[in-house]
């Protein structure tokens, strides 16, 4: 039966974060793995609020089929979010999809013929990997260093790369390695895309989780020919199982992805997008944000600590502003799959970094989630990370290879 499946299938594979989170479910399991927003911050209290306003003033029409674009209250409050940070936009420009990752999926849709050249940060997202490699894509990884994506390497991959179909960043703390792209390196990026006139897809699900530094305006802020397509979700800063993302783009490129997800799914969930919006009507959004950057920043300050007191010296690793993640380089001799095992037998669980490299060129990283452990399971978990890191450079020592 195997020869029924479209050559696509031999391209998709589960996700292998998504399959670590599997065997992470054991409650006896410390899992710095996922990306998961903490869920003692779901405002449920409020949402139940929200959800029966909506059902008593407009139960019928939020159960109904709707407009693929959108509801329009929610797209004009993420246009005027927009605003706010720097990119003028209109609800035309605005298009609600089922969470980022559909954003993702209908560019690859949208942009990718087999074999067109996609560069991107070098790591880079692993869900965006796996959807862009279901098109058959060819990856062109860039170097970052604590600034981000080096611009100089960008330029000579362009030159090297000229009919490169897009530029795919996450400039705000990004995933994996939490590092943020500099504010003259975003300039330079625009400068360079409309050089050698190539699109830039800007995925932005974390900027808004900022809780140190300042706030740098998106790479769209810079956009001066309309080539800078932005995406972002409701999923880190309000609840991620309502499924609610965005694509804010130039009309003829937002035409295209509707008509592409009118294929995909009709339109996003109604209620979903409804009790979204009837909540940012009754309270302020903004205050709640505040809350998660409060938590996630004690969190994020003791996992650093904890990295500081119990892993070996020496190590490099991401000191992150904002977001959700911390990305740690390990001697070049450890494979963070195999201490990804041991540390499993140890009822404590992180993501290998492996995945996050297109091409597959590291095995000797790894990335932490800070945002989905309380302070002491943080401190425990990290110990026995430690624990594991030490006993397992000293048997190298011990025992070259």
């Amino acid at each position: 039966m195997k020869n029924k499946y479209a050559e696509r299938a031999r391209l998709v594979k589960p996700s292998e974060t998504r399959e670590i989170l599997k065997v992470t479910e054991r409650p006896e399991v410390i899992s710095f793995a996922g990306g998961l927003p903490a869920p003692e911050l779901f405002p449920v209290d409020a949402l139940k609020i929200a959800c029966n306003a909506v059902l008593n003033k407009e139960g019928a029409a939020s159960l109904q089929y709707s407009t693929t674009e959108g509801y329009i209250p929610l797209r004009e409050a993420i246009s005027q979010r927009m605003k706010s940070i720097g990119i003028n936009t209109t609800v035309e420009n605005i298009l609600i999809t089922s969470g980022s990752q559909q954003a993702i999926d209908l560019t690859g849709r949208l942009f990718i013929n087999e074999g067109d050249i996609i560069i991107c940060e070098s790591p880079t997202y692993l869900a965006a990997i796996n959807a862009f490699k279901s098109y058959n894509a060819k990856f062109v990884e860039v170097a970052m260093d604590d600034d981000g994506m080096v611009m100089e390497e960008l330029e000579k991959k362009l030159q090297e790369y000229p009919n490169t179909k897009f530029i795919y960043t996450i400039p705000d703390f990004q995933n994996p390695t939490g590092r943020t792209l500099k504010l003259e390196r975003r300039k330079r990026m625009i400068e360079l895309a409309n050089q050698y006139d190539v699109l830039i897809i800007e995925d932005n699900p974390y900027g808004a989780v900022r809780f140190a530094g300042d706030a740098l305006p998106p790479v769209k802020h810079f956009d001066t020919e309309g080539r800078v397509i932005y995406m972002s979700t409701f999923s880190k800063i309000f609840t991620p199982g309502l499924r609610l993302g965005w694509i804010c783009a130039d009309d003829s490129f937002i035409d295209k992805y509707v008509a592409f997800k009118q294929i995909a799914d009709l339109h996003t969930d109604s209620f979903a997008q409804r009790i979204t919006a009837k909540y940012m009507e009754l309270y302020d959004i903004e205050e709640h944000i505040n809350k998660i950057k409060a938590v996630y920043k004690e969190r994020c300050t003791v996992m650093l600590s904890c990295i500081e007191e119990f892993f070996p010296k020496h190590l490099s690793y991401s000191k992150p502003e904002g977001g959700l993640f911390i990305w740690i380089e390990l001697p070049d001799s450890v494979d963070s799959g195999q201490l990804f095992a041991e540390c499993l037998e140890n009822n404590v669980a992180f993501v290998p970094g492996a995945p996050f490299f297109p091409n597959g060129t590291k095995k000797n990283a790894l990335r932490l989630n800070y945002s989905n452990m309380p302070k002491d399971k943080i401190i425990e978990g990290m110990k026995r990370i430690g624990e594991v890191l030490h006993r397992k450079l000293e048997k190298e020592r011990k025992f070259p290879v």
